[in-house]
């Protein structure tokens, strides 16, 4: 009779041949016109399946060898000390923002009223932690050039409850790093990173995530990298790691992994609150907190990914800059992202913002392009605050929001995710080029 191991090798050998049946071709095919271009999708291959199927085998169904080993290497790419899994990008934020109203953070700990500056164009878990904390969300135009926060505007922000700063770097162009870490210095400002579009993105020739107190990740199947659903949580203070860890796990003040025991040497020697002296560490908890694991086949997934997350990087690079200078063209009419200065951006989709014009609307080219094939989106929640779940809430708005209701007016964007070859790009082009030939005399581009 054969040995688990070498079954376990047999299994893992027809994986791979079941990838090559069921999946390699269908990745690879495309019938221009027939076939839709997502804005954004799962590219793998037989190390993803393989991974996937010899985690199960393991059957340690919670957080495991590969949460571990992916967790170690995630945090190395980038350029963090910890990297504290959870099972979404949205988990991750409001892990993050959580770990700031710690107890344990002594008198720098986010209290009920505080105020975070935050952006009122962007999606929406960016600010629902600071609502479901019962902090104040204190809303901030953005540059209609970057679609990053408006700089020129955070004094305007600043009150004497304002602890926080939370921004996400908008579709993969970080927002001015330099200025927003000042600015936080100055006022001693805790900053959060959420990155969740922006893995990879450089700012200053430093990774995005690095510039902040705590930075987010999301590895939705949208994302620069996937594990299904998925995120995580880094930072490089040991501190706010612990906080985070304890936050996701329950609450629990024990830092041992799943299956461990007496990592602090002290399991039962400690005294927590008016509990019994040397009550069981594995069962204190400091924290009012949840259980936002990821499951290690998930991991699993995501260790496969990782080795293909260089590549993926440079593809949105490659595949954004065919796209932008194949739009040039219509350069009247369509204002595409400015990246930032001293920045280069891990781009997470092209965004495009209608010119005002009396030719076409936004609606206009978002009918075209669904009705070619070729996926669009908007810039997520648009103006947050004209949302129906965010009506009534508490909070302060700075300025008029103009920007952020033009984008909401006229901005969409389009994929630029590694599945989008040259023969999409291609097609894709070559619907801008039919929409814009019925719309206008292009003898007078």
């Amino acid at each position: 009779m054969n040995s688990a191991n070498e079954i376990r090798t047999e299994i893992l050998e027809k994986v791979k041949e079941f990838y090559q049946a069921a999946y390699h071709k269908k990745q690879n095919s495309f019938i221009a016109g027939t076939d839709t271009i997502p804005f954004a999708g799962r590219v793998y291959d037989e190390k993803e399946l393989v991974n996937l199927v010899d985690s199960s085998l393991d059957f340690w169904l919670t957080t495991g060898r590969y949460a571990e080993e992916f967790e170690a290497q995630f945090a190395e790419f980038m350029e963090q000390e910890h990297c504290i899994l959870v099972n979404s990008g949205s988990s991750a934020n409001l892990i993050a923002l959580t770990t700031l109203t710690s107890s344990k953070l002594g008198s720098r700990s986010l209290r009920p009223g505080d105020e975070v500056i935050t952006l009122a164009a962007g999606f929406p878990t960016t600010v629902n932690p600071i609502i479901q904390n019962r902090l104040i969300p204190v809303f901030v135009d953005v540059d209609i050039e970057t679609h990053n926060i408006q700089v020129s505007e955070l004094e305007k922000a600043y009150s004497t409850k304002t602890r926080a700063v939370m921004i996400a770097h908008t579709l993969g162009n970080p927002f001015d790093l330099n200025s927003v870490s000042a600015f936080c210095k100055k006022h001693k400002l805790f900053l959060i990173e959420d990155c969740c579009d922006a893995v990879g993105s450089k700012y200053n020739e430093k990774m995005v995530g690095t510039f902040g107190d705590i930075a987010t990740v999301s590895y939705y199947p949208a994302h620069h990298m996937t594990m299904g659903e998925g995120g995580a949580v880094l930072t490089s203070d040991m501190e706010l790691a612990r906080i985070a860890t304890s936050f996701r796990d329950w609450g629990r003040d024990c830092y041992c992994g799943p299956g461990s025991d007496n990592t602090c040497g002290r399991r039962f020697a400690q005294q927590f609150g008016t509990l019994p002296k040397g009550y069981d560490h594995k069962y204190v908890y400091s924290h009012i907190g949840y259980n936002l694991k990821v499951t290690d086949m998930q991991a699993a997934v995501g260790l496969a990914q990782l080795e293909k997350l260089p590549g993926f990087i440079e593809k949105r690079k490659d595949n954004f800059n065919k796209m932008t200078g194949g739009l040039k063209k219509y350069e009247h009419f369509l204002m595409t992202p400015k990246p930032t200065s001293n920045s280069d951006p891990s781009w997470f989709g092209l965004l495009l913002t209608i010119k005002e014009n009396n030719k076409f609307t936004k609606q206009d080219l978002v009918l075209f392009l669904e009705s070619n094939k070729v996926m669009t989106r908007q810039l997520f929640a648009g103006n947050i605050t004209r949302q129906p779940a965010y009506q009534g809430i508490e909070c302060r708005i700075v300025g008029d929001l103009k920007n952020t209701d033009y984008i909401m007016n006229n901005s969409l964007f389009i994929g630029v995710y590694p599945g989008i070859n040259d023969e999409k790009i291609k097609y894709i082009l070559s619907v801008f080029d039919n929409f814009f030939n019925s719309k206008l005399n292009t003898q007078n581009l």
